[in-house]
């Protein structure tokens, strides 16, 4: 096996409820995670008190996608 090429330095905060902040290479802010829509309803997350925000889940098929 060939040496590591690239390892990704991330780290995630829990903020409160569902929404976590990403620290990701190539970006000077931090990415917010959260719950939307669907995703909110089925966790009984109320759009009132807390912000929507895209789902790791959005991102992952948004990666996959790219």
């Amino acid at each position: 096996m060939g040496e590591v090429a690239y390892r990704s330095k991330v780290s995630v905060d829990r903020d409160q409820g569902p929404l976590r902040w990403a620290s990701v290479p190539g970006e000077a802010d931090p990415v917010a995670f959260g719950v939307h829509g669907e995703v909110a309803e089925h966790y009984g997350v109320s759009p009132e008190q807390n912000t929507p925000h895209a789902t790791t889940l959005d991102y992952v098929v948004a990666a996959a996608a790219g």
